[in-house]
């Protein structure tokens, strides 16, 4: 709702400026803005399906390896767990400190594969969205667009927008017709 109010105050500032000028000024006549739907977008740019099923491949791999950790570690406490009556207390804190180790090797690979998972989006989608923003910003300085806002971004603060102003699918051709 911020950001709603500051941009309705730029416009009106924008106004405002026109008002008090004898007459618009090249810039201020020249003041347009349209917008995009990156979720619509993305979907449809070249290469983004292949990329998505890459990756979703490549996460359901780890997904698969994390679980069978998780067994293995649910297994060992359970097992610590029944056996801790018959045990002695130096035996029990053995036993304990390796489903420690076992806990803290489970944290560390989860971490390395959210890591890897954070690097492969990078790496597959990066040169992609690399595309959309060089399109994107070609079509706004062509148009002479001050500002090209996304209403698909959360908390983007647009309500509803004239769909005249839409410029997604102008960015989709141009995408789909490497121009």
């Amino acid at each position: 709702m911020r950001r709603v109010l500051v941009v309705c105050l730029a416009l009106a500032g924008v106004g405002s400026a026109k008002a008090q000028t004898p007459g618009p000024s090249a810039s201020q006549r020249a003041t347009k803005f349209a917008f995009i739907n990156s979720q619509e977008l993305i979907q449809r740019v070249p290469g983004y399906v292949a990329a998505d099923s890459t990756l979703n491949r490549e996460i359901q791999g780890y997904r698969d390896e994390i679980q069978k950790l998780q067994q293995q570690l649910d297994s060992a406490v359970q097992a610590l767990d029944q056996a801790s009556i018959a045990l002695s207390p130096a035996a029990k804190q053995a036993r304990a400190k390796q489903v420690q180790g076992m806990q803290d090797r489970y944290t560390q690979r989860t971490s390395e594969l959210n890591d890897r998972v954070q690097q492969r989006r990078r790496e597959l989608f990066g040169p992609i969205e690399a595309r959309v923003r060089a399109v994107i910003d070609g079509i706004r300085a062509e148009g002479n667009y001050a500002m090209i806002f996304d209403v698909s971004a959360p908390n983007s603060g647009i309500v509803t927008a004239d769909k005249s102003l839409d410029l997604t699918q102008k960015v989709i051709q141009q995408l789909k017709s490497g121009t």
